[in-house]
């Protein structure tokens, strides 16, 4: 790694705003909307409604911020492949996307509605497209940077890494067969959803610590 500049440095923050805001933002609507359950519902569920622009404006400032980040790892690991970078910016990429294409009334949400298990517009479509490039490239992205940390030897890391690829699609696994309405799993879809989020999203912020500190000890 080469010495950071303040830009990098700003970039690389991002991460961390990115996904705390994220969570932060998705967690206190979902506790403060009625009628809503954040045990059940998905997250792209609180985009629907008066408030929905909340959560619309938390998809798209969050994924900015995530692109914004990539740029940063991008131009931290100057001399490594850009696959990494270029995932991350790929997550940012569908949540912006998740939050132009709001979803469709889907898994119970809201309860006035007849209850679909799958998006039924173009809109909605596009919502689920979108929503998939940030639950296949986040843990994707794990996986090429624990590559990254074999080549450093920063054994943690790795294991890290590869951990939160699992946790990730595991928790989103049961998630999905809840929001299908699994009389087993269907109260828990939306907790192990965030569940999910969460793993991921701790990930980057995490990562983005990483490269600030380590540049920090190696330039020092």
């Amino acid at each position: 790694m080469k010495e950071l500049s303040g830009k990098t440095k700003i970039l690389l923050c991002c991460g961390i705003i990115g996904a705390i805001l994220f969570v932060f933002l998705f967690s206190v609507e979902g506790a403060l909307r009625l009628n809503y359950n954040s045990f059940r519902y998905p997250v792209s569920s609180l985009s629907i409604g008066y408030s929905g622009w909340i959560q619309i404006s938390n998809f798209i400032t969050s994924g900015l911020l995530m692109i914004a980040f990539a740029v940063g790892v991008k131009r931290t690991l100057y001399f490594y492949k850009s696959n990494g970078a270029l995932l991350i910016a790929l997550v940012g990429v569908g949540l912006v996307g998740a939050g132009f294409f709001s979803t469709d009334p889907v898994y119970g949400y809201p309860e006035s509605e007849p209850l679909a298990l799958a998006q039924f517009t173009l809109r909605g479509h596009l919502h689920d497209l979108f929503s998939m490039l940030v639950f296949i490239c986040l843990p994707s992205a794990c996986l090429v940077f624990r590559k990254y940390f074999l080549t450093l030897s920063q054994l943690r890391w790795a294991r890290y890494s590869a951990f939160t690829a699992i946790g990730f699609l595991v928790t989103f696994f049961l998630a999905g067969i809840g929001f299908k309405q699994i009389s087993f799993l269907v109260n828990f879809a939306g907790l192990f959803q965030r569940l999910s989020i969460i793993i991921g999203c701790l990930w980057i912020g995490v990562f983005a610590l990483y490269l600030l500190k380590f540049n920090t000890k190696k330039t020092n």
